[in-house]
């Protein structure tokens, strides 16, 4: 029983991985694909997001039914209800990097290219940095790397937080005309897209601590 169980475990572990680092290699090549508006990169990156919602359902049906099988209790028991909730937030956070490739894909011509070698590739990289140590944890099991992984997610996703706010006086600074207000309206838009994918990574950093370290849940 207990060896049927570890090795459930470590499929449903395994698939998570999977999905992650398909959600970091598109960010990754976001990256490329935010200079000099590269199109073939945005093609490519959208392809290692496919078909993510049907996995993730497998995964969840995965869990339940370990979980009804094999009642774990105390640290297993968390690890498999922090698993259970960090497929939903790898579903959106693959969905607002989906966004972000289509969105930018369609303003990238109209966007100023200080903004985007400026704030808007170095946010992208803070993104990457956050999914990265993120899916790092997930193979962690040691208390201390665990926490010391989670700070590296915090700072990368207050960084994500930081030059966005920072995109945003420097757009209105410009002092949009009206009729370019809307084009404006929709770069911002579609910028957030990436600093909301560092929030999904950070929700799911904060899930890790809580399955390897217990205590109460870091919220984002």
């Amino acid at each position: 029983m207990l060896a049927n169980y570890e090795e459930k475990l470590g499929e449903i572990k395994s698939e998570i991985i999977t999905i992650g680092e398909g959600l970091l290699k598109s960010n990754q090549l976001i990256v490329e694909g935010l200079k000099n508006c590269n199109e073939n990169s945005f093609t490519e990156a959208k392809s290692y997001i496919k078909n993510v919602s049907n996995i993730v359902k497998e995964i969840d049906n995965n869990i339940i039914t370990t979980l009804a099988l094999h009642s774990p209790e105390a640290k297993d028991l968390r690890r498999m209800v922090s698993y259970l909730k960090i497929t939903n937030e790898l579903l959106r956070a693959a969905s607002n990097t989906r966004n972000f490739i289509k969105g930018f894909s369609e303003e990238c011509k109209d966007v100023d290219t200080k903004i985007v070698n400026d704030y808007a590739i170095p946010m992208q990289k803070s993104t990457v940095d956050a999914i990265k140590y993120t899916v790092d944890m997930i193979s962690i099991d040691c208390v201390d790397e665990t926490q010391e992984c989670f700070n590296k997610v915090v700072i990368a996703e207050n960084k994500t937080d930081d030059l966005y706010e920072m995109i945003e006086s420097e757009l209105f600074k410009q002092k949009p005309k009206e009729s370019d207000f809307n084009k404006f309206h929709k770069m911002l838009v579609v910028l957030r897209r990436s600093e909301k994918v560092a929030d999904r990574a950070m929700s799911i950093a904060s899930l890790l601590l809580y399955a390897n370290n217990g205590g109460e849940i870091h919220r984002v």
